[in-house]
């Protein structure tokens, strides 16, 4: 039986800290195609894969009608929750049986500039039998403070952490497992719940400083000059 690979993009926030209008997953990013379009197409590069695609029941319509506008397919739709743990979980329960060996990878939606390399980066050592969890990962070059409890803060050794990126990469069935626990507040990534369920250990490859998520204002004009960048190579 062959292996299934499925990619879930996560794009049911409301982007908030960006202040725009509308989610910043939704903004035009490529002339009329919006940030989505562009994160969609790295995943659809790798043909024989699934793409799902997690989007608020509320920006259902609007995305659709997106995709209208530009002739672009849109991928199998599952609603999120009021959570990013909520709303892969909802994936992961769209996806029926999975087998021992099949693979799953979670990305952020509004991350655009995600490259062909560094999904097969995260996806090889799944593949080889080597990992069974996999994430991209930065070195810090800020300046790192820990905050103490009387709100005092001291220096750290930034050379100990890495800044987590994603397309995060998981064996299916462990993946689904992690999830089965009650979401905390200490869940921000799917790696997390992995390691709480003591389903690690986690492997760390080398991430992309062009991976950027778009967070702020400003990010977007980023990821469009990075985005170009790839267009005059190709």
């Amino acid at each position: 039986m062959s292996r299934r690979i499925v990619h879930i993009i996560v794009a049911a926030g409301t982007g908030s800290r960006y202040g725009a209008r509308l989610p910043k997953q939704f903004l035009p990013l490529d002339g009329d195609r919006v940030v989505l379009m562009s994160t969609i197409d790295a995943f659809r590069q790798r043909h024989g894969e699934e793409v799902i695609l997690v989007i608020s029941r509320e920006m259902e319509e609007h995305w659709l009608d997106a995709c209208r506008a530009v002739g672009f397919e849109t991928p199998r739709l599952v609603y999120g929750g009021s959570t990013r743990h909520q709303s892969v979980a909802n994936a992961l329960k769209s996806l029926g049986t999975v087998g021992p060996d099949d693979i799953v990878t979670v990305h952020d939606g509004a991350r655009p500039v995600v490259s062909a390399a560094l999904i097969e980066r995260i996806l090889e050592p799944l593949t080889a039998g080597r990992s069974r969890a996999v994430v991209p990962a930065v070195a810090v070059t800020d300046s790192l403070r820990q905050i103490e409890p009387d709100g005092t803060s001291r220096a750290v050794d930034r050379s100990l952490f890495r800044a987590v990126q994603t397309p995060q990469a998981f064996i299916a069935r462990d993946l689904i497992a992690a999830f089965e626990q009650t979401e905390t507040a200490e869940m921000t990534d799917e790696a997390t719940a992995i390691e709480r369920a003591a389903l690690g250990p986690i492997e760390l490859v080398a991430g992309d400083v062009h991976n950027i998520k778009i967070t702020n204002p400003g990010d977007i004009e980023i990821a469009r000059i990075y985005l170009q960048n790839i267009h005059d190579r190709g």
